[in-house]
C-alpha cells in the first residue's frame, strides 16, 4: 500500500478519535474505549509494521540532530515518526478527558484543551494542568 495512503488513513482514524472527545469527552465509550484504548492500540501496531519495514534501509539515528534528520529522510521511518504522533497525542487528549471528568472540570474547558493537544501535544498538556491547578 501507498505510504500516502497509509498517511490518509492514519489521519482518519485518529481524527475520529478526536471527533469522539469532542462530542462526549465525559463519555466511557469516547475517552476510554475509543480514543483511549483502540485507536491509539491500531495506531501503535501500525507504527510497529512501519519500523519494521522501513528502518533497515534508514540511515541516521537517536545520537544527533543530524543522525535524526538523516532518519527522518526515510519517508517510511517518517511516516513512523508521525503515526507516532497521532497515537500519543490521542493516547494523551483521552487521558486528559477521563482525568479532567474525574475531577470534575467543566467539558467546556476540557474540550478547549483538545485542539492545542492535538496540534501541539505538550502545549494542550500544558493548558489543562494550568487548568487544573486555577481550578483548585
Amino acid at each position: 500500500m501507498p505510504l500516502e495512503t497509509i498517511f490518509s488513513a492514519a489521519g482518519a482514524i485518529a481524527m475520529a478519535g478526536w471527533l469522539a472527545l469532542l462530542v462526549a469527552p465525559g463519555r466511557r465509550w469516547a475517552n476510554w474505549m475509543l480514543a483511549g484504548l483502540t485507536i491509539p492500540s491500531l495506531l501503535a501496531a501500525l507504527y510497529i509494521v512501519l519500523l519494521a519495514t522501513h528502518w533497515g534501509s534508514a540511515e541516521g539515528g537517536f545520537g544527533s540532530l543530524a543522525e535524526v534528520a538523516a532518519l527522518f529522510r526515510n519517508p517510511g521511518v517518517l511516516l513512523a515518526g508521525w503515526v507516532h504522533y497521532l497515537a500519543f497525542d490521542l493516547f494523551i487528549g483521552a487521558w486528559i478527558c477521563r482525568r479532567g471528568t474525574a475531577e470534575g472540570v467543566n467539558p467546556w474547558a476540557l474540550r478547549l484543551c483538545l485542539p492545542p493537544t492535538f496540534l501541539a501535544g505538550p502545549a494542550g498538556l500544558l493548558l489543562f494542568l494550568g487548568v487544573r491547578l486555577v481550578r483548585r
